[in-house]
């Protein structure tokens, strides 16, 4: 009687233990994703957190490999961008909560349903070489003939980032496909990601680029000889967005989850990594100018998921497949 009694409760005390996990996958750096997890179970003593941390391209191939083996391991996704999460709420793969946190960002930023919530703000604006004659100041001002040969900026076939700020840019009336026809035209480079941009820039290889906002701003904070603009048009952003799955196993710590990161407390903890917050009335990290002074340009997350193939083709034929 005592032996079954211990197994009863061993049985009950792992599926508390069960109950009281959450399951995290994240595109965040490693220090960021430890450090969101700390602040969490801090603020929720009585739940564990198992995370798996990649690049969003990654996790998605391994989740979709979890998910046709009838086996999906995470409870909420923590990913780069909100196209991705917009793909995989029309597919029926995530749960529409409706955080009473959101209240206090802009309604831009977040699914209308409820599926997925953006955390920060990371904007791509124009980095570029201090030993430079003239600073741009605006989109338009890299079509100037006179800084032919001299532009890179990462690839939409290779970045996530690079992929919505095309949409995006593509997606204005006042720049559109004409302005990267341009840009080709320019003999602006295409190739990789944001880190190679910001590298070519740093060295004076290629004196101004597109890059996202925070690796210019710390580098140069840490005496690169760079300077970083947000361009009078606007800028385009991603949003490091939250989301909890369908076959979620643990739905009211995913819930409480995603309130935390949409909190005070949470929204504090991104300014602290040195990312712009989502939530409305908040303030910038060091070196970025004032947030009523950074204009986010129109993005709609369906569209460029509809646009998506046909964007990066089209890009492809402009600048090549590299």
């Amino acid at each position: 009687m005592k032996s079954l009694l211990t197994a009863a409760a061993l049985t009950c005390l792992a599926s508390v233990a069960f109950a009281d996990t959450l399951t995290v996958y994240t595109s965040q750096p490693n220090a960021d994703a430890q450090k969101t997890v700390d602040a969490f179970m801090a603020a929720n003593p009585g739940t564990e957190v198992e995370w798996v941390r990649d690049g969003t391209t990654k996790l998605m191939a391994r989740l979709r490999a979890e998910i046709e083996a009838g086996n999906p391991q995470p409870d909420v996704l923590l990913i780069a961008d909100t196209v991705t999460l917009e793909g995989m709420a029309q597919q029926g793969l995530l749960t529409a909560y409706k955080s009473p946190e959101a209240a206090a960002f802009d309604p831009t930023l977040y699914s209308a349903d409820g599926f997925y919530h953006s955390t920060k703000l990371i904007t791509t604006g124009i980095v570029y070489n201090t030993g430079v004659e003239s600073a741009p100041s605006s989109w338009a001002d890299l079509k100037d003939a006179s800084l032919k040969g001299q532009i890179a900026m990462p690839s939409p076939l290779y970045s996530g980032a690079a992929l919505i700020h095309l949409a995006t840019l593509t997606g204005d009336d006042t720049l559109g496909w004409d302005y990267y026809n341009q840009l080709a035209s320019n003999d602006a480079r295409a190739k990789g990601g944001n880190g190679g941009t910001f590298k070519a820039v740093a060295a004076g290889e290629k004196p101004y680029g597109m890059v996202v906002d925070f690796l210019a701003i710390r580098n140069k904070a840490e005496g690169s000889p760079v300077d970083f603009v947000f361009p009078e048009e606007g800028v385009s952003y991603v949003t490091e967005p939250v989301a909890i799955m369908s076959s979620a196993k643990n739905v009211d710590a995913a819930q409480n989850f995603v309130d935390f990161l949409l909190s005070q407390k949470g929204q504090d903890l991104v300014l602290e990594m040195g990312y712009i917050p989502a939530r409305n009335d908040m303030g910038v990290p060091a070196g970025f100018p004032a947030r009523d002074d950074i204009k986010l340009m129109a993005f709609d997350p369906a569209v460029a998921l509809q646009n998506a193939e046909a964007n990066k083709a089209k890009f492809a034929e402009i600048f090549g497949a590299d």
